[in-house]
């Protein structure tokens, strides 16, 4: 079994906002693979499905984002779950928008839900870092994650969700090739098709023959009387 948490903060007054592309993938694999409806349980939003072989819960902490961890820490510890069986999905600063890295373990860099949910149940679990891009000076970095995506990134968005979830089952199951696979056969750019040029190709020039000299005409008609 698997618990895979996705972070953001709830309410409509963020639904868009890239600190919320956490609960945006969950909510795109848990309607994309048929999870069940979404429900109030352990301090959070709950649905329940199967990725692959795995039962997995899926798990929207409706705490706010910097007390993630309590209601995080509460479904792992109901479930029987170790920290290895618990993977995040959340926004990553660091990252350029449109990507994304798997990590297991390490520090929060600074992230307050992977802070609180460190202090709930240690550091030992699986995280899917979403990119979203830096706005090139920290203290730019609070407005700019509880703003909404741009118009012109919404393709980008979408097609990174697609690929988030095509490739849920092996994020489930531990296998960050064939999830990088799934992402990277939405998200990266299509081969550029060589350019065929619009001008037709030039008509081979063929050489005229030169003019008859007088001489030349008045022999030629000779040879036709003879």
């Amino acid at each position: 079994m698997l618990l895979m948490v996705g972070l953001g903060n709830p309410g409509a007054k963020y639904a868009g906002n890239r600190h919320n592309i956490g609960f945006m993938a969950l909510d795109r694999i848990a309607a994309d693979h048929g999870f069940s409806p979404w429900k109030s349980r352990f301090q959070g939003l709950v649905a329940e499905g199967r990725l692959g072989d795995l039962r997995v819960t899926a798990l929207k902490p409706q705490t706010f984002m910097n007390l993630s961890g309590q209601s995080v820490g509460e479904a792992m510890r109901y479930l029987k779950l170790t920290p290895a069986e618990v993977v995040v999905l959340h926004d990553e600063l660091d990252l350029a928008p449109g990507t994304c890295r798997l990590k297991t373990g390490g520090g929060h860099a600074g992230h307050n839900g992977l802070r609180s949910i460190h202090q709930h149940i240690g550091e030992d679990y699986r995280r899917l870092r979403i990119g979203i891009g830096h706005p090139g000076h920290k203290d730019r970095v609070s407005g700019y994650v509880l703003s909404d995506f741009a118009k012109a990134e919404e393709g980008m968005v979408d097609d990174l969700l697609r690929g988030v979830s095509d490739g849920a089952a092996a994020l489930a199951r531990g296998d960050g090739a064939a999830f990088g696979t799934a992402l990277a056969a939405r998200v990266a750019p299509a081969p550029k098709k060589p350019r065929v040029s619009e001008k037709p190709p030039a008509a081979e020039k063929t050489s005229e023959p030169e003019p008859l000299s007088m001489t030349d005409r008045l022999r030629a008609l000779g040879d036709r009387f003879r």
